[in-house]
Formats: structure tokens, sequence, C-alpha cells
């Protein structure tokens, strides 16, 4: 349960038939680390999901990754532990799922680039202007995917594929110089693999998460799929566009917060959740989201910054720039 003041009448509800009703942060951890669980699948959105992914890898569970939060915010220390415990870190993120797909045809040293596709959300055409007083409306206005309100609105400013920028890096084991984003407004190809060699490996399917959800669920087993399959009997056409860093400066950020590590990675995502949440509610414009995850990352540079940080190192900067945030805006 989320609502913690509904907890009780619920319990009791459910009390006769023996359901155990947990909630909070404490409750998903309770839940990860219960001894009857084998595969934890993790699609709380944000840094909320944070501790569960932590103490179910240390408790040796098997990880179905959706939440890229946790790697964005402490990748650091969720794949040291993956790594020292023997744990599989399986991407559900459509985009990472085709990565490893890819990757199984070579050993990651054989691996000369990592290619995330990225649809370009409904501001693919917009102007600097248009973007910079779109409405939520507008936002919301996703062309290809139906998702949440907060990974639309971070699919439309691009911070979605920042972060999953930052994500792959700590997935693959993969400096940012070799990891691209392409503009793919069909969403067929999920993305690709450059192997050494010059060959270019990709996972084609319509766009449908259930596909990366179930391999990941299924591996190293593939079974019959439940989504739609691609129909190579009809005429249709593949578009890659470079992405333009004026337009979506959220992407140089990621990029910027990817090669320096440390806490900046808690700081970004923090600040995006704060602006987006401003943005969502008609506090901002749109226009300000990446500024306003700028102006906290530089603040934070000067002043704060630790290159190798400890779990409370992240929490702390965490809050802290929810607080610089708020504060900033007047929420």
């Amino acid at each position: 349960m989320c609502e913690e003041a509904a907890t009780p009448s619920v319990r009791r509800q459910f009390a006769e038939i023996g359901v155990e009703v947990h909630t909070g942060p404490q409750g998903l951890v309770t839940l990860a680390t219960r001894p009857d669980v084998d595969i934890l699948l993790a699609a709380v959105v944000g840094a909320a999901g944070l501790p569960a992914v932590l103490a179910a890898v240390r408790a040796g569970k098997t990880l179905a990754l959706a939440n890229k939060e946790s790697l964005v915010v402490a990748g650091s220390l969720v794949m040291a532990e993956a790594r020292r415990r023997g744990v599989p870190v399986l991407p559900v993120d459509s985009e990472h799922s085709a990565v490893f797909q890819a990757m199984q045809c070579g050993s990651p040293r054989q691996v000369s680039r990592i290619i995330l596709t990225a649809s370009g959300g409904p501001f693919r055409s917009a102007t600097r202007e248009q973007i910079e007083t779109a409405t939520l409306a507008d936002a919301l206005n996703h062309p290809t995917w139906r998702m949440g309100t907060k990974v639309t609105i971070d699919s439309a400013t691009m911070f979605n594929k920042g972060l999953e920028i930052i994500e792959a890096c700590w997935l693959f084991d993969m400096p940012p110089e070799k990891v691209e984003v392409v503009i793919h407004p069909e969403s067929i190809v999920h993305s690709m693999v450059e192997f050494v060699d010059g060959s270019v490996l990709a996972q084609l399917s319509p766009p449908d998460m259930r596909t990366p959800i179930q391999y990941a669920l299924t591996y190293p087993e593939r079974a019959t799929g439940l989504a739609k399959r691609l129909d190579l009997k009809q005429a249709f056409t593949l578009r890659f566009e470079p992405p333009d860093f004026e337009r979506f400066p959220a992407l140089k950020l990621a990029y910027d917060v990817a090669k320096r590590g440390g806490t900046s990675g808690a700081v970004l995502n923090a600040a995006n959740e704060v602006a987006v949440e401003a943005f969502a509610s008609g506090k901002i414009a749109f226009g300000q989201i990446p500024r306003l995850v700028g102006f906290a990352l530089e603040l934070h540079l000067t002043d704060g910054f630790v290159g190798e940080p400890s779990l409370d190192d992240l929490l702390s900067a965490d809050q802290w720039a929810r607080h610089v945030l708020r504060e900033r805006i007047g929420l």
C-alpha cells in the first residue's frame, strides 16, 4: 500500500483470508526479500524503488530491472553488490533488453558501441520556442507509447533517454563515450549493438512492453510471446535521425553525469523528479525542467559532490537536491 493511512482498514478487511498487507518503502523491502521470492521485477517509478532493489540484490534474488532510477542514483552500489553475490541483473526497459539480447552474440570486450533508440517523443519536430511553452496535454501526447505521467513527461524532455544512457553504462559496464542515442520514430528497432568487426545487431518488434518483461522472466529460455508480431509482408519504413542536443539539453546533462559519476546521478534524478512534479502541477513552464536540473547539478558540483559515495551519501544528495529545487520553485 502506498497510502499508509488506509493500511489499517485494508489490513483488517483482508485478515480473515490470510492476506498480508504491507506499506511504505519498508513494506517493499519485506516483500522483495521474502524467502519464497526467486526474482524481483522492480518497476516502481523513481528513487523510491532503490531500497527494495538493493535489499533484493543483497538477499541474492534475481533482479529484473525496470526501475532505471536505481542505477542512475546508486549504480555503483547496486552493480557492485550484484557482482559480489553473483546476482543476475536482467534489464526490462525495452532499449536495455534489446541491448542485452544483442550482446548474447559476442563478448563485452567485442562491443565497440551501444546505440539506444529514442522515439523522439511528442516534440521530435517541434521548435525550441514550441518546446519552451508546451502544455501538459502536449507533453503527455506521446506518439508511440502509453505510459504513466512521470515517464511520459520524461520522454518529452528526453530525460528518460538521458536516464537510460546512465543506466546502460552501469548495466553493461560501458563508458559513456561508447553509448550513443539515435532518434527512431517508429519504435520498431528497440536498440542496437555494434561489434568491433562492424556488425550491428538489433532487436526488432512492435512496441509492446510484454516482450521485454517476458524475456526477463523466462531468461535464458524463450516462451511463446503475447505481443503482436512484426508483419514483414507489409511495406514500412524505418527512419533514424541524430538527436538535437540544443532542443533537448537533458541529453547533455545526462552525458555529463555519466562521465562524472559519484553523487551527481542522485542529484540529477531527484531534481528532475521535483521539476516534473512542478510542471505537472502548473508551477513551472515545460522549458524550465532541464534548466532547473542543470542549476541543481551546477550547485552540487561546487559544494557537496562526493566521487565515491556510500548509500548515505547518495540518499543525502537526493534529499539535498529535492530541498534546493523546491525552495527555488517555491513549492
